[in-house]
This record gives structure tokens, sequence and C-alpha cells, in this order.
């Protein structure tokens, strides 16, 4: 509650706010703060504490529990003054903004996750966010009768925008948890308030299911779930158990994020249009250009063929930040590269299959990690994520395809069958040796598959210079 008031504060005030992402540590914060001229780092001595976490050098600290010690009844009562009575300029003034708030001024500098690289600073401005929030709500049914339960990190694009600001925007009651994977508490609290709307990613919902009872959530409505693919078993499993279809929707950092997003159904007498598509990430926000394009010569593609997904909008910033090489590498004649691969159907519902970053090179041959990811869950038949595919040097091949696997040795050999029964070619095929055998697949603090982890544990075993039985 506090990180939201915190960044709705920093933004009245006229300033940039970056929420750091803790779950990096240190070193990982220190090039955050270092890359946006950081002097100031807002946070809790409690939290801190807990967290056992080691704050970036060359940043004041300021404690909010020495903060509050600050703010007495008057000030309360004169806060509540001007935000019930006092013009926006006013209230900007009171709480320090030096000149007025424009709208191509930056809001927010959010560092994407590093899931598949260096992370890098995205700008985001106030007419990047606020556009994407209208465009989503245009068609996502969102009213002040709802509440909302926010649990994913303010340091995430996808809880950045749609469980702060979509929140304020439309005034609608909001639950927060600072721990996205404290599946009991969430659980308690969406009863205890009646929640009736929740944003998550696919690694959440599959561990809701396995801790919180399908009574828990029965007052939620609506659940949309984002920043990874969602495999069709994990939407089944969470409808069968909690008895509501989670709803796919797709965006990323460099979009504010949200591109297109599945939603309920219309239906009026005499009417019916579908929102949702079972496999797909919805349909594209209004205002917002999304093509499929051939990766060589960027040319159209028709719905049915599979291309590189391209996008142009007020959604859309404006560069890396202080990186004008990535800014150039990143977009095409204006639009902004995703670098995902994904096909349109007739109805202008877009699936996405991979991302080309998501490749191995082996004989020559473009070998997809996505593929080879659906193909081992479906052959396995497990409702929880259990295999994440990454690469690793090879000598004689180039590239060697690793799987990381929560699944027990002896029961490869039942899945490298089924494997083989869907048809894929035989280099999509991962030889037995391939396989390690993991606790638990490496998860970010913001829900997704850590691929920078999973692809670390690979390389400690499989790596230059080790064998399979080191």
């Amino acid at each position: 509650v506090v990180g939201a008031l915190m960044n709705i504060a920093t933004t009245l005030a006229g300033r940039v706010a970056v929420n750091l992402n803790f779950t990096t540590g240190k070193r990982g914060m220190e090039a955050a703060a270092g890359q946006a001229g950081l002097k100031t780092v807002v946070t809790s001595a409690v939290f801190v504490a807990k967290a056992e976490l080691e704050l970036p050098d060359g940043v004041e600290p300021i404690f909010l529990e020495e903060l509050a010690k600050e703010i007495g009844a008057g000030s309360r009562i004169v806060a509540t003054l001007l935000a019930l009575l006092a013009p926006v300029r006013a209230l900007e003034r009171s709480c320090g903004a030096v000149e007025p708030v424009r709208a191509t001024d930056v809001v927010t500098i959010i560092f994407s996750s590093g899931s598949t690289g260096e992370p890098k600073g995205v700008p985001l401005t106030h007419f990047n966010v606020d556009a994407n929030l209208r465009a989503c709500l245009q068609i996502v049914p969102i009213s002040t009768r709802d509440r909302m339960m926010g649990m994913l990190p303010f340091f995430h694009s996808f809880g950045y925008t749609a469980t702060l600001w979509m929140v304020v925007s439309v005034g609608v009651p909001a639950i927060y948890h600072p721990n996205p994977l404290d599946a009991t508490s969430i659980g308690e609290l969406v009863r205890k308030y009646r929640a009736t709307i929740m944003f998550a990613t696919p690694t959440l919902l599959q561990l809701y299911m396995r801790r919180i009872t399908a009574g828990q959530f029965g007052s939620l409505r609506l659940v949309v779930a984002g920043a990874e693919k969602m495999r069709q078993a994990v939407a089944d499993a969470f409808r069968d158990h909690f008895g509501i279809d989670p709803l796919e929707g797709y965006g990323v950092t460099e979009t504010s994020p949200v591109l297109a997003v599945n939603v309920p159904d219309f239906r009026a007498p005499g009417l019916y249009q579908p929102g949702w598509r079972r496999g797909t990430v919805g349909q594209v926000l209004p205002g917002v250009a999304v093509r499929t394009v051939d990766p060589e010569t960027y040319e159209v593609l028709p719905p049915g063929e599979e291309g590189m997904i391209i996008v142009r909008g007020p959604n859309v910033m404006e560069g890396y930040l202080d990186r004008p090489d990535l800014t150039e590498a990143a977009f095409h004649e204006g639009w902004y590269v995703t670098g995902d691969i994904g096909v349109f159907d007739e109805d202008g519902f877009l699936r996405i299959t991979d991302r080309y970053s998501r490749f191995s090179k082996i004989g020559g041959e473009m070998v997809p990690h996505g593929v080879i990811e659906n193909a081992l869950e479906c052959s396995y038949g497990g409702d929880e994520r259990a295999f994440a595919v990454t690469s690793v040097e090879d000598d004689r091949k180039g590239e060697r395809v690793v799987v990381i696997t929560t699944v027990v040795p002896e029961e490869i050999p039942a899945v490298l069958e089924g494997l083989a029964a869907q048809g894929l070619p035989n280099i999509f095929v991962p030889r037995r040796d391939d396989f390690l055998q993991v606790d638990a697949i490496p998860v970010l603090g913001t829900g997704k598959v850590d691929l920078g982890g999973v692809k670390r544990l690979a390389a400690e075993r499989f790596g230059p210079g080790r064998t399979a039985s080191a």
C-alpha cells in the first residue's frame, strides 16, 4: 500500500519514479541506480531487514518508518483538504513539483527483467502509460464496483500499469500484498476483501492452484494472465479448480506494456460477440497498430502466416535509456520490433508462438525452444510447468538443446516417446542425456520463468568442458 502511495506522490511531485527490482540483489539495483542517476531510495527498514537486502551504494536511503514520525494530525488534515478541494496544479506544487507536469515528461523508468539478457532501462512518459490505460479500459470491463487484488510488483511494467494506475484511473478499491509467491496470504486476502479482479502470470496461477482452495477465489470474476505464454493445460486446470477461465493477454515493457488481451464475451438479445479465443492472447487494443512481418524483408504477412510482431502506437517508448545503439536496433521505420513470433487468425485474434531470441542453431537449422517446451508439456500431461528449454555451446553442432525439468529421470523415456509421436523433426527432439532435473524451475520476482537462471543452470552442467555426467 505504501509502495502505491509513494509512486503516486512521486508522480504528483513531478519526479521520475524508478521501482528497483530488489530480487536482483545489490549488484542489480546498483546497475539500475547508476543508469537512472538515482540519488535517493525510499524504502522500509523493516522490509530491508526481513528480506535481508543490501541497499545499493551511492544513494541516500530514506526510511519510511522515520518519515512517518514527521506526519502528524495537522499534516493529514491539510493533505485531505488539498486532495478534495485544490486544483491539480496547486496539488502538484504542494507535493514539490517545480514545473507543471507535461504529458511528454517521463513518469517512470522500468528496467527489463533480464530474463533473456542484460536489463535495459525503459523510460515511459505520462502519455505512454495513459494511452495504454485508456485503450485497455475501452475493452476490459472494470468499474468502481470491482475490487482489485494487486500482488504484481511495481518494478514490473504489468504491475505498474495494471495494478497501480488502472486502480487510480478508475477509482477501484485495491488490496495489495508485496509477495506474489505468498499464495496462502493472497488466497485469504481475496476471500476476506471479496476481490473481483486479479492480474497474474501463468507461473503464479500454477502456484495458486496448489495452495489456494476454490472457495477462497469464489469472488473473482476476471482473471487476466500475462508476462509469459500460458499453456492450455494450465488454463484448463485453473478453470477446473476455481471455476473461472483465466484470460491471456500480451505485451512488452517497451509498450507500457499491454498490446492485446482476451476479454469476456459480450452477450445481449440478438447479439453475441466473442471476446476471447482459446490459445490466443486476444485482439489488439484500440489505437494500437500491430503487424506480423517477414523478419528479413519486413513484408506484411496475411492472416494464418507466422511472422515477427512489430508495433506502433502512442503507448510505445521513444527509446532505451542512454542506449541509442539499442534503440536503433529495436525500431524499423518507426515500428518497434518486439522479437516475438506470432500469427493472426481471420478474426484478428493473435497467437504467440515463440521468440526469435529463443532459438538454437543446430547444424545450420533454427530450433525453437518454445515449440519443444510445448511438445514436452503435452507429452508429459501435467498441470504445472515441468520443462524449460535453453541451449549451450557445442563443439560439434554449434549449439545443444538442454532441458531443465522437475520430472524424475525414470519418466523421461516415456516423455520422449510421446514427443516422437507428435511428429516433431528429429533435430527438435532432445536426447535423454540433455535433461537436467531440478527441484523447481527458476522463477523471477515478477512471476515469470527466469530464462537467464535456466541458462546458467544448463551452463553449469553442460557448458564447454563439462559432460552430462559431470
